[in-house]
């Protein structure tokens, strides 16, 4: 099973909408195997972020995913990075299709709502950053039955 992660950022939990993005990632029929309610350090912000360290928006970014609490999930099942990138959007709300995350929910590149691994070397990077193996629950649904082949 592929596993990815996703955060939702401190816009997401400002603005009240945690319940309405792990639903809306649910009814796709991933299986939930990790969350956290975190405030991000800014040390955990840079190694998350580390690849675009030295790019202009870089010091932005940081200030912003430390400016409040965050939730951290890592979501499980076939095709799972690809399912929870096409169910947010793409980075620019305005240039997301109705029915995603940030065409529904967002406005501004800034402040778009939630985070998903790109790939599955960034998924296996990302998980560990927030995750233990011990923190992350392998269990199975009576309904997977019905959503997996």
């Amino acid at each position: 099973m592929e596993r990815t992660l996703v955060l939702i950022k401190p816009d997401g939990v400002q603005r009240g909408l945690i319940g309405e993005i792990v639903g809306r990632i649910e009814r796709t029929g991933l299986r939930l195997v990790g969350m956290k309610f975190i405030q991000m350090s800014t040390e955990l912000a840079a190694r998350h972020y580390a690849e675009h360290e030295g790019k202009p928006f870089y010091p932005g970014l940081i200030s912003f995913i430390t400016s409040g609490p965050i939730v951290a999930m890592v979501w499980e099942g076939p095709g799972a990075i690809e399912h929870v990138r096409r169910l947010m959007g793409k980075t620019r709300p305005a240039e997301s299709p109705p029915g995603s995350i940030r065409g529904d929910l967002g406005i501004d590149v800034g402040r778009n709502l939630v985070h998903g691994s790109a790939g599955e070397a960034d998924a296996a990077r990302e998980v560990s950053l927030f995750f233990t193996p011990d923190e992350l629950v392998s269990w199975s649904r009576d309904v997977d039955r019905w959503i997996l082949e």
